[in-house]
């Protein structure tokens, strides 16, 4: 059949979408009652899972991905970028040059504080004045370039930001009607056969873990230590009772008198 198919970032939300009604009907809520287990625990179970539970629907969504792409002309889903794997994510180059943009107006900066500071400090100390004239015209020199570089750097980002949010917010083709059935089927197919079995196995497995907190309630109250073969009564034989006829047993004494209460 083939290995399962990837979803994209407009499928994973649909899919925490369909996560989230199984998790509310009631069936689900009632077991979750039962268990005790909590309802976003089992939420980050379903969404940890997710090529297991899809794998159950792989054919509907198969089906749905082919008349999606052919509604947009076979083009790569607008606003979706692929998860992993190779592609044009990056032109090459463009990590060298934001690095270059962020390094340079840092490193021209920390040269101007540098500059300034030997220059100044030698002409306060009246010492080498050609020597503190030429490191104080360098230090304003590297504070020009830190602060053109990082105007520079500024405005690259701007419309780097400006243009990615352009692209991603391109307006997407109106679905057709056959490619929303294909879509509610997929999202019907993956409730039913993927993410509520799913989701029904692992309460089933918490139910064992979560049950048996009233065992042992009728024992609570019941002591092994009076309740032995050897045990006959209080023992009254300290000092306090010798001589005064009673026996530990709450007999009659030997001349017939009652014990005293």
């Amino acid at each position: 059949m083939g290995r399962p198919s990837r979803l994209g970032d407009e499928d994973r939300s649909d899919y925490g979408r369909a996560l989230d009604e199984v998790i509310a009907s009631p069936e689900i809520r009632l077991l979750l009652e039962r268990s005790g287990v909590p309802g976003g625990r089992l939420r980050v179970r379903g969404l940890a899972a997710v090529e297991r539970t899809t794998s159950a629907a792989d054919a509907e969504y198969r089906r749905y991905a082919a008349l999606r792409r052919r509604a947009r002309g076979g083009r790569q889903d607008a606003g979706v970028s692929p998860l992993s794997g190779p592609g044009d994510q990056e032109r090459p180059g463009a990590g060298v040059l934001a690095v270059l943009g962020v390094l340079t107006p840092v490193l021209a900066a920390v040269a101007a504080a540098t500059f300034l500071l030997l220059g100044y400090g030698l002409r306060f100390a009246e010492a080498l004045p050609a020597l503190a004239g030429t490191l104080v015209g360098v230090g304003w020199f590297s504070l020009v370039v830190a602060a053109v570089t990082a105007l520079v750097s500024v405005v690259a980002l701007y419309r780097t930001a400006a243009k990615q949010s352009a692209d991603g917010t391109a307006p997407l083709p109106d679905r057709s009607p056959a490619v929303e059935d294909a879509r509610e089927a997929w999202l019907a197919a993956l409730r039913e056969r993927g993410i509520r079995p799913f989701l029904l196995q692992e309460l089933a497995e918490a139910a064992p873990t979560a049950s048996g907190p009233g065992e042992g309630s009728s024992s609570r109250f019941s002591s092994p230590a009076f309740a032995g073969p050897d045990f006959s009564g209080p023992d009254f034989s300290g000092p306090g009772f010798e001589g005064s006829g009673f026996r530990g047993s709450g007999r009659p004494t030997p001349d017939g008198s009652e014990p005293s209460r």
